[in-house]
Parts: structure tokens; sequence; C-alpha cells
């Protein structure tokens, strides 16, 4: 019995090693077969690209590179940015000719946003006088929110808005960001109607509403930037949809066809950085998206652009993407706060 076991055991291995042998051979004629070409490909690039326009702002002589934290286009085509550097506002035709200028003289300014209501009006929102302002044609202010040089929470005060967006009725909405963290509806003429939201995570709740816009239907979409997501809301405050965990939102710029484009970067943790110690969440940033959604949080475009090294900045990076426009044939405007810069990127 013994022996005839020891047989079988010998027979199984003898047969191990020979299968293992012709495993072997298997393999090695298997490397010296030519490789089968690989398949034709049709070779076209559907993934949308963007070409730098290098050196295209032409600023005044007198202007120093500083944040440039908001960009709009007007109506005739020329392009309107908001910098932290007099002159605070520079205007550009398509080219980069610099056409118009106005300057701010109050030290205590922190230009943050530039919007066109649906009169073609500018209006500018500066995070440190705690206002937001209408001006005519001329660079006087004809319109104020809020009380200058004034931060406070009430139907008087704003105290360090971020951003401005006007309803299809002439309802002005200032989202009240960075101290207050509402969003505040005033009519027409400046006059306060309501205020919704409060510091928090739950939905509803705002930390650092950084980016207000509206579309055709009258929804309100806030950037709610330190939550990683954008929450929209009805013209009167009353919750829509949450998306969250998406990207973290800077600066919603919705075009007349309700395309909802968006840039920030992706969804990240808290993290304390020894250069930024007092800054909201996602600085400095890990990478550099613009994102194109329907009214219905679908998204349609994603583009990452190159994530700039401080202070080594090159043409087609960005760093710290704060200000986006859309031009109507896909042309985006886009500003930087550590790059300090304003760039042209066309549709490749």
């Amino acid at each position: 019995m013994g022996r005839r076991v020891g047989k079988c055991l010998v027979l199984l291995a003898a047969g191990m090693f020979w299968g293992a042998a012709a495993e072997v051979g298997h393999g090695r004629q298997a490397a010296e077969k030519p490789a089968d070409p690989p398949p034709n490909y049709p070779r076209v690039d559907l993934a949308a690209g963007y070409d730098v326009v290098p050196g295209w702002a032409r600023h005044p002589a007198d202007w120093k590179p500083a944040a440039v934290p908001s960009i709009a286009i007007a109506r005739d085509g020329k392009i309107w940015s908001y910098m932290r550097s007099n002159p605070v506002v520079q205007v550009f035709s398509p080219a980069g000719d610099c056409v118009a200028q106005w300057r701010e003289e109050d030290p205590r300014t922190v230009p943050h946003a530039i919007r066109f209501d649906r009169e073609g009006n500018v209006w500018l929102v500066d995070v440190g006088l705690h206002v937001a302002r209408r001006f005519d044609a001329s660079g006087r202010p004809n319109l104020v929110l809020g009380t200058l040089g004034e931060p406070g929470c009430d139907q008087r005060h704003l105290d360090k808005p971020t951003d401005i967006a006007f309803s299809s009725d002439g309802h002005i909405y200032v989202s009240d960001g960075y101290g207050n963290n509402r969003v505040v509806r005033f009519d027409r003429t400046g006059r306060f109607v309501q205020a919704w939201g409060e510091l928090g995570v739950g939905r509803g709740q705002f930390s650092l509403p950084h980016s207000v816009a509206v579309d055709s239907r009258d929804r309100v979409y806030v950037a709610d930037r330190n939550n990683v997501r954008v929450q929209v809301f009805d013209a009167t405050g009353g919750l829509l949809d949450v998306w969250s965990n998406v990207l973290v939102p800077w600066t919603i710029s919705i075009l007349p066809d309700d395309a909802v484009w968006i840039c920030g970067s992706s969804p990240m943790g808290w993290a304390s950085h020894p250069d930024y110690p007092q800054a909201p969440l996602g600085c400095p940033p890990k990478d550099q998206l613009v994102m194109r959604f329907d009214t219905a949080g679908r998204l349609h475009q994603l583009t990452t652009l190159p994530k700039a090294a401080d202070g080594r900045e090159q043409p087609g990076e960005v760093n710290w993407i704060h200000g986006l426009a859309v031009a109507a044939d896909g042309t985006l405007y886009v500003g930087d706060i550590i790059g300090k810069r304003l760039q042209k990127l066309t549709r490749r």
C-alpha cells in the first residue's frame, strides 16, 4: 500500500514538472510571436481644450500686478476686470487693448466681484468696504447696498460681501459671505426684502457663500465654498437642490442659455498651510478646474487647467483661479489671486 502511494506521488510530481515545462515553452513561443498592430482608432480630439493667448491683457502703464478676483463681459463684448491694484477697474477690447479704467482711492478697499445687471449697469462688490455698489458709465456710484466701511448683520449692513446677482423682476441677491454667511435679497431700488442662511454645514446653511448667480427661471445658485457644494434656492430662499462633493466652488457664472459655469478645485479636506494660516478651504488648491453644468446639476464639461507654482507662473497656468467669465463663442477669461493675472483662453 505504501509503495503504491509513493509511486503515485512520483508520477504526480513528474506530471507537474512536465506541465510546467510545457507552460514555459508555450510562453516562450507567445513572446516570440509578433504583436498585433494597435487598433486603428479615429484620432479625433473630442475633449474640450483651450489655448492661452500670451500677453493678451495690455494693462495701463501705472498698473502693478495684483490679484484679479473678478471678470465680467458687457453687452458690447468688452471685458471688464476688477483688480486689487489701481486702477481697480480695467476694461479691455476682445483684442486685449485697455480702453477704460477707474480708480479707487479708499485704502480699505478689497475688490471681490464685478457683475452687470439686466439693464447693463455695472456693480462692484467690495469685501473691505462691506458694500455692493452700482455705478454709472462715468464711474460714479448711484446705488449702495450696505453701509460704506461699516460691517454689520442687519437690513442696513453687510459684512464682507462676496458677490451679487439679479433676477428677472429686478430683485438683487448678495452673498454676504465672509462675515455673515447669508444671502440678502433687495428690491430693484435697494430696499431690504429678506435674508436667509447662517453659519453651519446643514442643508440651507452656509460656510462662506463665495459667489451667487441667478438663472432664467430665477433660481438662485450659491457657491457654498467651505462646505464643498453648490446650493440651489427658489427666489424666496426655499431650498431646491444641493450639489455636494463635486468641487470646491469659487465663482459661478450663468450664461443666457442657462449653462452654469463654475471655477474652483477638486473636493478636499481642511489643511493648515504655513503660508496661508487664516485662509478658507482650498488655499492652496490642489488643482484648478472649470466645469459646465446644466441647471439640474449634470456635468457636461470638465477642464483642468495647470496649477502654477507660486512666483513661477507660466502662460496658460493658473494659481488660485477666482475670476471666470465665458464669452458667447466659448472663450474663457480667467483671473488669479496668487498668479496676479488676467488671461484669455480660446477654445481649441
